[in-house]
């Protein structure tokens, strides 16, 4: 049965009634396994921090009115971007990063292609130079899906004291 996938954009200052319980459900689903980990329980103050953001977008993808995943980030300022502590750097020219902060999707929605089209409409209508991303360096096989979707790992870091040791990847958009 091929599924009818809607994706809908939102951005900073026009999220509707209901949209960070939605973002909030989704990942509850997601990680349904995990949600004993004190990480994932944190979810919601990540929500609120970057829907909080200029310039926050997100891509929500809706099977008739039911989420089944979403994508989202922000651009992060001009010298205070938090990967540059890895050994990669950019060519001349390269200033602008959009951080790519969550890509979910439901269990029950997975391997259908949903996660590469919340990607791929999320970075669309993007005018940085670079997105970049943190994958858990215990999960190979999304760090490889990245990679097949341009990403290349620069380095890795672990931004908070209970969270995963991640793999930051970094994406050329100008090409």
């Amino acid at each position: 049965m091929t599924r009818l996938i809607d994706l809908r954009h939102y951005n900073h200052g026009s999220l509707p009634e209901g949209f960070k319980q939605m973002l909030i459900d989704v990942h509850a689903d997601s990680y349904a396994e995990a949600m004993d980990n004190e990480f994932n329980q944190r979810f919601p103050w990540f929500v609120d921090h970057w829907s909080g953001m200029d310039g926050f977008t997100c891509v929500v993808a809706f099977e008739d009115e039911e989420p089944t995943g979403f994508a989202y980030g922000a651009p992060l300022q001009v010298g205070r971007e938090w990967w540059r502590s890895t050994a990669f750097e950019p060519n001349n020219g390269y200033t602008a990063t959009y951080a790519v902060s969550e890509v979910m999707v439901r269990p029950k929605w997975r391997k259908q292609g949903i996660a590469d089209r919340l990607h791929e409409a999320l970075l669309s209508r993007r005018n940085e130079d670079l997105a970049v991303l943190l994958v858990d360096v215990t999960h190979p096989k999304v760090q490889d899906l990245y990679e097949r979707w341009g990403y290349r790992k620069t380095g890795e870091q672990q931004p908070f004291a209970d969270s995963p040791v991640y793999a930051v990847m970094v994406r050329d958009l100008r090409s």
